[in-house]
C-alpha cells in the first residue's frame, strides 16, 4: 500500500514534512514542468506525460497547460473531459470527475485543508477530503471547490463561485458561498444565458 492510500479522509496527516509525500510531490512537479513546457505540436508526448501522472483517464480528454496538482495519482477523469488553462487540483484525496465535464480557466479543486488551530497547523498537519464532480457538469472560470464537495450531474457552477457545500444535480449554482440559483429546465435548451 502506498503512502497516499494511508491518508484517511478527514484525518490529520503530516503533509509538510513527511519524506515520502515530499518525494512524490517533487516527482509530480518534474512531470508537470515537462507537460507545461512541451510544444502544443507535440501532442503524443503531452498525452504520454499526463497519462503517467493521472490515476485514470480515457483516450478522449484535454487539459490545457499550465496544469498543476500535488500528486496526480488521485485524479480520475472521465470521457470527453476538457480543462482550460490554469487548472489546479490539490489531490491529497481522490478527485473523481465524470464524463463530459468542462472546466473554464483558473479553477481550483482542493481536497486539502489545514486545522484552524494554529499549533496543529504550524506542525504541517493537513486533512484531505475527496471531491466528486458528476457527468455533464460545467464549471465556470475562477471557481474554487473546497474539500469534501460533491457536484451533481448536469449542473452549472457560475464563474467566480466558491463551492463549500454539495450541489445537487440539474441546477445552476453561483456565489460565495455557492448556492443553487435555480433548476435547469427545458427552457434552457433555447437560451444561452443562465440568468434567465
Amino acid at each position: 500500500m502506498g503512502v497516499l492510500e494511508n491518508i484517511v479522509p478527514g484525518e490529520l496527516y503530516d503533509a509538510n514534512y513527511d519524506p515520502d509525500l515530499l518525494k512524490i510531490r517533487k516527482e509530480t512537479k518534474i512531470k508537470l514542468h515537462e507537460y507545461n513546457t512541451l510544444s502544443p505540436a507535440d501532442e503524443n508526448k503531452k498525452s504520454q506525460v499526463i497519462r503517467e501522472l493521472l490515476g485514470s483517464c480515457t483516450d478522449n480528454f484535454i487539459i490545457e497547460p499550465p496544469f498543476y496538482c500535488d500528486y496526480g495519482s488521485n485524479i480520475y477523469i472521465g470521457d470527453n473531459f476538457y480543462a482550460n488553462h490554469n487548472l489546479v487540483i490539490l489531490d491529497g484525496a481522490k478527485v473523481v470527475i465524470g464524463d463530459n465535464v468542462f472546466i473554464a480557466p483558473n479553477v481550483g479543486i482542493y481536497t486539502a485543508g489545514h486545522p484552524i488551530d494554529v499549533e496543529r497547523r504550524l506542525q504541517g498537519l493537513e486533512y484531505a477530503m475527496p471531491v466528486t464532480i458528476g457527468d455533464n457538469v460545467w464549471i465556470g472560470g475562477g471557481v474554487s471547490i473546497i474539500p469534501g464537495v460533491n457536484i451533481g450531474k448536469n449542473s452549472v457552477i457560475a464563474a467566480g463561485s466558491v463551492v463549500i457545500r454539495d450541489i445537487p444535480e440539474n441546477v445552476v449554482a453561483a456565489g460565495n458561498p455557492c448556492k443553487v440559483i435555480r433548476k435547469i429546465t427545458e427552457k434552457d435548451s433555447t437560451t444561452t444565458n443562465y440568468r434567465k
